[in-house]
């Protein structure tokens, strides 16, 4: 099955509204504007549950005497980690807040260095991806292998797709749509609300009866 494009979920609230389906998202202020609720739409969706189709691993090579910061590249800041493991010793890391980092890294002439057991956030790169710390400071080259949940980027072109089922993304801008337009004799905006949660917990479980293990998900 072929992943759902941004203009074909464009089109498919568009004729849900009773409105023509364009050629492209930019066609008119309509398409537009519906566009922009299949954005918001994908965004509650992808951060709703840690969706299978976003585990992505990164992993991060350490420099020698270099506690960081490390870029982890592509992950952005709206990821959740899974786990952080040191592949080279097989060593699963813990995370470390920023007070403990500096009371260890900052409280002695000459920081510890060694095999890196620990992590911590240290703010965001240019590109907009998360920094991290090591401690102890890595005394070797290590691999570091961060998996984590990534959810994809907005819609940008007519052809952009998603790995998300396409039911929820088109509720849930539907019921947007209607909040702005206003009740027109058709489905009410509470009414596609509901069915928008109601396909959420559908694909939930189905997802949850493939990796039982992935019990927790954010209300939607």
């Amino acid at each position: 099955m072929a992943l759902p494009t941004y203009l074909q979920l464009v089109n498919d609230v568009l004729v849900r509204m009773r409105e023509p389906t364009v050629s492209t998202v930019s066609e008119n202020t309509v398409s537009a504007l519906v566009g922009k609720y299949i954005n918001d739409a994908k965004r509650q969706v992808s951060d709703a549950y840690d969706w299978d189709a976003f585990n992505t691993p990164i992993t991060v090579s350490t420099i020698a005497n270099t506690t960081g910061p490390y870029s982890i590249t592509g992950a952005g800041v709206r990821f959740k980690t899974m786990d952080v493991i040191n592949t080279t010793s097989f060593y699963q890391m813990s995370p470390l807040s920023h007070a403990n980092y500096d009371s260890f890294y900052y409280t002695t002439p000459t920081p510890t260095t060694g095999l890196p057991m620990y992590y911590s956030i240290k703010g965001v790169d240019t590109n907009g991806d998360i920094k991290v710390n090591f401690w102890p400071v890595p005394d070797a080259v290590y691999s570091i292998r961060f998996s984590l949940i990534v959810p994809e980027a907005d819609f940008s072109t007519d052809s952009s797709t998603t790995l998300l089922a396409k039911e929820p993304i088109v509720l849930g801008a539907f019921a947007r749509a209607l909040v702005e337009r206003g009740e027109d004799g058709g489905l009410s905006s509470s009414e596609a609300y509901a069915l928008y949660k109601s396909s959420m917990s559908d694909l939930i479980a189905l997802e949850l009866a493939r990796s039982p293990e992935n019990d927790t998900f954010e209300a939607v």
